[in-house]
């Protein structure tokens, strides 16, 4: 039995003299969040809307539960686009019955599931407004609730969380989580990159239409270099300065960062702080994901 996952393989896509994907390859797992993050203009749209049907690949494939996706598998796909996709004139709940039952959902389940979802996700007193009369956070909440309301088997989300405060991020992340939980294959864009890492299992990172890296936030940070942030108030200026393999990244009010070449001591850098002074934090780490983010998007814009 095939693995019931969203396989997106060698997609390419040509505008003209432009070419928006080139060989566009990744899969999302059952039960998986992954996150698709790259620069505007990146492709990643592009892509998502492949995947919907809305455009057609000029070569590639993509695949659900090991089959080409047909007109039938996308009735089952929860699909949130980055700009406004509802009627803006209609009201709320007429809007989210209509859309459950576009997609053959009957319609008193239709409407339970429109109670439920709106009242997940805090717009259940907007039943009866027209959507053009919400705030534009309520706005994505509608938007999010008509991604879920047909009970989908696969989540494509371009950009959720835009204009949505910290509390409504909180409760679309759990919603995302859960139906992860359920075994549901969620992808989703995002240039809230703190937010990603925190929240998907695997990340992919795209530019000029192509996956440069994907995997893990470990594995991508694997081959990253080691940081060290050293906290030694009373240290001169320069203390750091002419260490092997030792570059400074930043260093204020008695705080400095470290970037750490292979094979060099750190060990050596506790003592040459030491030597300077108190040191009241020392502390190994890896770079963060928007910081893998910008070394990978350089390392390409140079090699390109």
């Amino acid at each position: 039995m095939a693995d019931r996952q969203l396989e997106i393989d060698g997609l390419t896509k040509r505008y003209g003299e432009r070419l928006a994907l080139s060989d566009m390859t990744f899969d999302v797992r059952a039960g998986e969040l992954f996150g698709f993050v790259g620069s505007n203009g990146a492709g990643k749209t592009t892509t998502m809307r492949i995947v919907l049907g809305v455009l057609a690949a000029d070569d590639g494939q993509v695949r659900w539960d090991g089959a080409p996706v047909t007109l039938e598998t996308r009735r089952h796909i929860g699909y949130m686009p980055e700009e406004r996709g509802l009627y803006p004139k209609m009201k709320v709940g007429e809007q989210l019955v209509y859309l459950a039952r576009l997609h053959g959902m009957p319609a008193a389940e239709a409407r339970r599931s429109v109670a439920t979802w709106t009242e997940r996700l805090g717009v259940a007193a907007r039943l009866d407004d027209e959507v053009q009369k919400l705030s534009l956070g309520n706005q994505q909440r509608v938007q999010l609730a008509a991604a879920l309301v047909h009970d989908p088997a696969i989540l494509v989300l371009d950009e959720p969380f835009s204009g949505l405060d910290p509390v409504a991020v909180d409760v679309m992340s759990q919603v995302l989580r859960e139906k992860a939980a359920e075994g549901v294959p969620v992808v989703f864009s995002s240039h809230q990159l703190d937010l990603v890492e925190r929240l998907c299992d695997r990340i992919g990172i795209v530019r000029d239409g192509r996956m440069v890296a994907c995997g893990t936030v470990g594995e991508l940070q694997a081959g990253s270099t080691v940081r060290l942030l050293v906290e030694a108030p009373a240290a001169a200026p320069g203390w750091a300065d002419g260490l092997p393999g030792v570059s400074v990244i930043r260093q204020e009010d008695g705080r400095t960062e470290l970037e750490l070449a292979d094979g060099a001591d750190d060990q050596a850098v506790l003592r040459a702080a030491l030597a300077s002074g108190p040191v009241h934090e020392f502390a190994r780490r890896r770079q963060s994901l928007t910081e893998l983010f910008r070394h990978v998007v350089t390392t390409e814009e140079v090699a390109a």
